[in-house]
């Protein structure tokens, strides 16, 4: 525990206007103050660098200056249900009640990442939207959130009544379908190592490091154990042919998870791709390769080509979709 006092107990007058929203992944906890004026105070911190996300809380309100924090949302990369959190690509757990005593906090909210950022959909403005491929958009109809980070987030947003419902989603963790041959042989390749192969498993930033090492045997080359980063880096080299298929592959995995979702939940107000990966990729994803595999559906492709698609460009979504909700509020 840090020696730092709780958060609510910090020597100035209290503000009710502003709550902390904070979005937690498997590699990063992002922070801001939300208020009457939009986000404020934002910070990223590594999830490795502290013990606890108490610790991480602490932290991020000792390095500003800003009123003492008496609300507070957290949007985290792991199935919500109930108090006890455990993360899926981290270590952290906590419970909900426990987190909000002892950082002295009136309320606090917890909500699963994806679901945070179809909050975000109805206010995400053109400028926060990057289009890939055709397709228009039919605005009452469900939308989808997904995308790949530490982990591959799913959620989706349902009109009904007069209003936006969102219904969060850990559709990542469905099965990995192959579309050809050489999908199929990484496929086989994962089995080896994983007897459930989720399409998280595959398309995701620790997926990019199967992908290649999987291709490295399918192609009968000696397998290498490269991170995300060598693999972009590698990619745009003369000698880096395998590591430019990895990402091209990996676009087209996304594609297909893409269309699968669209056509499960009806998705014709458009799939919204978010999390770390593909903006860190920039021009190394091939959305070409991605737009193709998305429509290609069969008796479904016609369908799924008056979908669109975006890539969310907005720096922290997830964010944006918790300063949407009213402060003081600990339910969903």
């Amino acid at each position: 525990m840090s020696e730092q006092l709780p958060l609510g107990d910090r020597p100035q007058l209290v503000d009710r206007r502003f709550f902390l929203v904070a979005d937690v992944g498997g590699t990063h906890a992002r922070f801001a103050l939300a208020g009457t004026g939009g986000l404020s105070h934002y910070r990223v911190l590594a999830c490795a660098d502290h013990p606890g996300i108490d610790d991480a809380m602490r932290a991020y309100v000792a390095s500003i200056d800003a009123p003492p924090v008496r609300h507070a949302a957290i949007a985290i990369a792991t199935p919500v249900d109930g108090d006890a959190i455990r993360m899926t690509n981290h270590a952290w757990a906590f419970s909900i009640e426990e987190l909000r005593a002892t950082l002295s906090l009136e309320t606090l909210r917890v909500m699963n990442d994806f679901a945070a950022i179809a909050h975000a959909l109805p206010a995400l403005t053109p400028a926060d939207l990057e289009p890939i491929g055709g397709g228009t958009q039919q605005p009452l109809e469900p939308r989808c959130v997904l995308g790949p980070g530490t982990g591959l987030g799913v959620a989706a947003m349902v009109h009904a009544g007069g209003q936006w419902t969102v219904v969060p989603s850990e559709g990542g963790h469905a099965s990995f379908s192959p579309s050809d041959e050489v999908e199929a042989e990484i496929l086989r390749f994962t089995w080896t190592e994983h007897p459930h192969v989720s399409s998280e498993r595959l398309v995701s930033g620790p997926g990019l490091t199967l992908i290649h090492r999987a291709l490295c045997a399918v192609r009968g080359k000696k397998v290498e154990k490269l991170g995300a980063d060598e693999i972009v880096r590698r990619a745009a080299t003369p000698e880096g042919a395998l590591c430019a298929e990895t990402l091209s592959r990996f676009s087209a995995m996304l594609g297909t998870f893409a269309a699968n979702m669209a056509v499960t939940l009806g998705a014709r107000g458009g799939i919204y791709i978010a999390g770390g990966v593909v903006g860190k990729l920039g021009e190394h994803f091939d959305r070409e390769r991605f737009r193709t595999r998305f429509e290609a559906k069969g008796r479904f492709g016609g369908y799924l080509a008056a979908i669109p698609t975006w890539r969310i460009t907005h720096e922290c979504p997830a964010l944006a979709g918790l300063a949407t909700l009213p402060p003081g509020c600990d339910r969903l």
